[in-house]
Parts: structure tokens; C-alpha cells; sequence
């Protein structure tokens, strides 16, 4: 191998340490399952390497991200019927937000893929309608109506900070 082969793979394995937690995280997000998850990712790493000297210059991560939300829709097309798994058992977290976690992670479960995906991208990516676009290969129309129907479905179904699902009041709103 020359030298340009190794700068390459050392590239490539700079970027992988570098970025694999945060992949791994929104891989999670998008289709709510650990080792499918880590699937996700394994198989997008790999088209990555593939592809690294024509993907090296401009940004990685986001050909990734596109690969990871692509296959998962892919997925969710193959395995409509399948639940690969319960609901993982409750355990204390490390912060207070534990039970929000929870809440959110079931909230996300009950969208259909297409708006998950939206709502991981622009919110807990932080991507912009464009970005989140191009990554779901989708126009922005599409971005922005399935972002709002998603965020109204979200409403509905996450009860409002401090009251339970019936609007009572849990005690644990601010004091004033």
C-alpha cells in the first residue's frame, strides 16, 4: 500500500472514532432499537469506506446520516409487521429526565417512519428543512408538511409539562 492508501484509512478510522457515537445515537433515534441500530450503522460505515476518497472532502457524517435514515426506511418497508422487541425495562438514568426519555422515545414509536425520520433530523440532529431533505431524498414540501403533521401528532399524544395524560395536575410543575 502507498502512502496515499494508508493517509486514507487513517482518515476513514479518525472519522469512524470520532463520529460513531453520535451515528449511533440518531441510528438509535430513527428506529428505536439497539442492536438494529448498530446494524444501521455497521452498514453504512461499510458503504462509507467504499466510497471514503470521494466522500473524504466534503462531509462524511452527512453521507452517513442519509445512508442511516435511507436504510432504515428500507427496513421499516421490509418489516411493516415485525416488532423486533419490547420496550426496553425501566431503569433509573443518570439525570432527572428519565421519565421524559420515556415519554418521548414511546412518542416517537407511534409515528409511521417517514415523520420519525423528519422529527429526528431537524430536532435532535438539528438539521435544516434543506439538510433534511437531501438526506431523505425528499423535497422540502415534504420536510416541512410531515415535520408539521408529526409535531401535531406529538402534541396529542405527550401530555403537556406537568399534568398527566387526562390534564390533571402532578405536582410537578414550577412553583410560581
Amino acid at each position: 500500500m502507498g502512502r496515499d492508501a494508508d493517509d486514507g484509512r487513517v482518515d476513514y478510522l479518525a472519522f469512524v472514532e470520532s463520529h460513531q457515537h453520535r451515528l449511533l445515537r440518531a441510528a438509535y433515534l430513527i428506529c428505536g432499537n439497539r442492536h438494529q441500530a448498530e446494524d444501521l450503522l455497521q452498514d453504512a460505515l461499510l458503504k462509507l469506506a467504499l466510497r471514503w476518497p470521494s466522500v473524504r472532502d466534503g462531509d462524511p457524517a452527512a453521507y452517513v446520516r442519509a445512508i442511516l435514515y435511507r436504510d432504515a426506511v428500507s427496513w421499516w418497508r421490509r418489516r411493516r409487521r415485525e416488532w423486533l422487541s419490547a420496550y426496553p425495562p425501566d431503569r433509573p438514568g443518570a439525570d432527572g429526565d428519565a421519565a421524559l426519555r420515556l415519554t418521548v422515545r414511546a412518542a416517537l414509536d407511534r409515528l409511521p417512519p417517514r415523520q420519525r425520520a423528519v422529527v429526528v433530523l431537524r430536532y435532535f440532529e438539528d438539521l435544516t428543512e434543506v439538510a433534511t431533505a437531501e438526506a431523505l431524498g425528499v423535497t422540502v414540501g415534504t420536510v416541512k408538511s410531515q415535520c408539521h403533521d408529526a409535531l401535531r401528532k406529538l402534541r396529542d399524544v405527550v401530555p403537556a409539562p406537568g399534568t398527566s395524560g387526562d390534564g390533571l395536575v402532578t405536582g410537578m410543575e414550577a412553583n410560581p
